[in-house]
């Protein structure tokens, strides 16, 4: 893989043509929702020219509401297909039951898509894998039944395919170590164990690259974010290398959890669950370029960036203008408030409630036309998410913003249509309140 923010001006037309931004950490809207999504502890497959996203509801909390299903063409906007399991009166999917790291693989024999999942009971006493299947890669799913596999303990878990079609389930059996499982080549059934680690990780994932398998995983500290570790074999079966850190030292892997590595182009992308223990459901999703080479991985934090879903290509995010809160236009009651750690102590308050308070940016610059991301710093002191209707250039639509969780301001992204000189941006609400604005964050080039 290679990452090219040394060489941007080598992807200056595509960069022109869209610069849809990644940003980890953020609260990301989905478009047909303006909801935050709701696919945590997920995994990725792509289907001819899109990508489907496949992961846990935590609106409620830790308990199993829904497995959710979002689409997308570009891996930046997304839309929200529907649930593919969702509770039940009874059973592993009934009240107060848990089901966590769901992943979805097709099976070209038989036709079917099938999803393996960690099951479990309100105190994780049970330990569990449970499969499900469907006939579409959004559709809803029947799910078939649960077990420890192999009669050995399984939570966090996850899915690789070889390039031969063989499935694999990688299972942390916290008794015994991480461990790799070969799956019935309808890919329903657990037949034998292909490889234990002595080392007792969970979240795994697997990448390869010409001929080496990378096992990412994590080491055992709850819903805390720890050092992330990552061992290569040219076998499943091992040898496997020791385990090595992929990111900074101390880093935490950048307060996340990794869940799953996307293949994208010749590239990789890192895909970790930023969790919030406190509120599950203001968790949030840190994707970053993970470079593999030979037989080594290593990955660096970014605030943004830009990747190419078709060449897997990345760049840093562009340049950026910021606009304040408290310098823009105030309307039915909005105004300036003070926030400690807002940029310039000030911010942009009382937007929306029962007079429909609102404020408008003018003079908002680009250097030329394009489709992009703006980064909005925000705050919301409530412990669930606040809605707003973002306006650029006349063209509206809802955006989510999490609870920021402190003094320093959340981020929130909007993906819009700049035009080459100046625009405008209005931030209202009506009913409720939305966010207080600190700043905009708005690509200038």
């Amino acid at each position: 893989m290679r990452i090219i923010a040394s060489a941007a001006c080598a992807l200056l037309a595509s960069a022109v043509s869209a610069t849809l931004q990644i940003v980890p950490g953020a609260t990301w809207t989905a478009s047909n929702t303006g909801e935050h999504i709701q696919a945590h502890g997920g995994g990725m497959l792509k289907i001819s020219d899109r990508w489907y996203w496949v992961g846990e509801d935590k609106t409620n909390g830790t308990a199993f509401m829904n497995i959710n299903c979002y689409s997308s063409t570009n891996l930046v906007e997304w839309t929200y297909e529907g649930a593919l399991l969702s509770q039940t009166a009874s059973g592993d999917t009934g009240p107060g039951r848990v089901i966590e790291r769901p992943k979805v693989i097709f099976n070209k024999k038989t036709n079917k898509y099938v999803m393996w999942m960690h099951i479990d009971s309100a105190n994780y006493g049970e330990a569990k894998i449970g499969v499900a299947t469907g006939d579409s890669v959004c559709g809803k799913y029947t799910y078939l039944r649960s077990e420890q596999p192999l009669g050995f303990q399984s939570r966090d878990m996850g899915l690789y395919v070889d390039d031969d079609g063989t499935g694999y389930v990688l299972t942390e059996d916290r008794q015994n170590g991480l461990r790799i499982n070969l799956l019935s080549s309808d890919y329903l059934t657990i037949t034998r164990n292909i490889y234990t680690f002595p080392e007792k990780y969970e979240a795994p994932t697997i990448a390869k690259m010409n001929g080496v398998y990378f096992m990412f995983a994590s080491q055992l500290t709850g819903w805390n974010p720890n050092d992330n570790y990552y061992s290569t074999s040219t076998s499943l079966s091992g040898p496997w290398s020791s385990w090595k850190k992929f990111a900074d030292s101390g880093s935490n892997t950048y307060a996340s959890q990794t869940t799953f590595v996307l293949p994208v182009g010749d590239g990789f992308t890192y895909m970790g669950d930023r969790w919030v223990s406190s509120n599950l459901m203001r968790s949030t999703y840190v994707w970053l370029p993970l470079q593999i080479s030979g037989t080594t991985a290593t990955m660096k934090n970014a605030v943004n960036w830009v990747l190419d879903g078709t060449s897997g290509s990345m760049i840093s995010g562009p340049s950026e203008t910021q606009p304040e809160g408290e310098s823009a236009t105030f309307s039915n009651g909005a105004k300036v408030i003070s926030c400690s750690g807002c940029s310039g102590g000030k911010a942009a308050g009382y937007i929306g409630g029962s007079s429909g308070g609102a404020v408008v940016f003018s003079n908002v610059q680009s250097s030329v036309s394009t489709r992009t991301t703006i980064r909005i710093k925000h705050l919301n002191g409530d412990s669930s998410q606040r809605v707003a209707d973002v306006a650029v250039n006349g063209q509206s639509q809802r955006v989510a913003f999490l609870p920021n969780g402190g003094t320093d301001p959340g981020s929130s992204v909007v993906h819009v249509d700049l035009k080459q000189g100046a625009n405008e941006v209005k931030i209202s609400m009506q009913g409720g309140y939305g966010p207080d604005i600190d700043r905009l964050m708005v690509p200038q080039s």
